[in-house]
């Protein structure tokens, strides 16, 4: 045990050294890679599948009873029960790889339910690539999180959902985490998803369903969130591990590059964060713009095939 820990303090060391010599540091957040860890791997591990925001109530309201949105997006309110019966209803916009999750105050337990809380969760495209993300995520000096989420779909007989792991337990407002679905939840009729594409298929596209193609909705390419400092030093390690490439913006900030989303996390001071920006992609190029004023968030389509939907930092 006492060789464990040594060994432990070394790299932890040597990778502070390593990012010291060679990072960028901006607001006190590195998001240099260090050279004594391994390599980021040859091709992307994890990619953006969804994230959330905790809005208004008059936003929240809004959101779940537009006419418009269910027009636009392949659009659902509905209720889920995760391990330990834990149960959260929220109002999603679903694409054909990704979707994003929207609640009001309180519709989240705990600090998760506060007004400007976001989270993200970034997935596999394989079977077996979380098992490389969380060696890398080690290889970074940090000791991942790991738990197992489950699916209740209203019967009490839950499923095997997915794995994933956090890359720590203490959060201010704002957590991510890296996941893979199971091959349980897709033999399960009930999760109504599609045929493997290949041999070890865990991806998106394969989990969410093709209503997407019969509204203008297709993707989510950029999403953009205010978080603290420390928020954002907790999920650089996850990111970098996934094959990202992270690079600092001004004010202590990074942008994520790849997998087809671009990830923004803005640093700012905990009563400032939130849900800022969502980016989106359109099925069919359209020659006109609409402006859709839902609660005190905007929505503007076209033209052209890109939507940005844009969130008041105010509750």
């Amino acid at each position: 045990m006492l060789l464990s820990r040594m060994l432990r303090m070394l790299m932890v060391i040597a990778v502070a050294l390593a990012v010291a010599l060679t990072g960028v540091v901006e607001g006190g957040v590195s998001v240099a890679r260090a050279e004594g860890s391994r390599q980021l791997p040859d091709r992307q591990l994890l990619f953006y599948n969804h994230a959330y925001g905790v809005l208004d109530r008059e936003t929240a309201d809004a959101i779940e009873h537009s006419e418009y949105l269910r027009e636009f997006a392949n659009f659902q309110v509905r209720t889920t029960t995760g391990a330990g019966g834990q149960t959260w209803t929220g109002r999603y916009l679903m694409g054909r790889e990704t979707y994003v999750e929207l609640f009001g105050v309180g519709d989240l337990p705990g600090q998760d339910g506060a007004f400007g809380s976001t989270g993200m969760g970034i997935s596999t495209e394989h079977a077996g690539d979380l098992v490389t993300v969380t060696e890398r995520v080690r290889d970074q000096g940090v000791t991942p999180v790991e738990f197992r989420q489950t699916r209740d779909f209203g019967d009490g007989v839950p499923v095997p959902w997915f794995d994933a792991i956090l890359t720590t337990d203490q959060y201010d407002a704002f957590g991510a985490w890296a996941m893979e679905y199971l091959p349980e939840y897709f033999a399960d009729p009930r999760s109504k998803t599609e045929p493997a594409n290949y041999p070890g298929d865990m991806g998106r596209e394969r989990y969410l369903s093709d209503d997407y193609s019969s509204h203008l909705m297709r993707d989510v390419t950029s999403i953009r969130l205010a978080v603290t400092e420390r928020d954002i030093a907790s999920t650089v390690p996850l990111l970098r591990a996934g094959g990202f490439v992270v690079r600092a913006t001004a004010g202590g900030g990074v942008v994520a590059l790849g997998g087809g989303t671009t990830i923004r996390l803005d640093a700012v001071p905990r009563d400032q964060v939130g849900l800022r920006q969502i980016g989106l992609s359109l099925n069919r190029s359209v020659g006109y713009r609409h402006q859709e004023q839902i609660g005190r968030s905007t929505l503007v389509v076209g033209p052209g095939t890109r939507a940005v939907w844009t969130f008041d930092d105010t509750e």
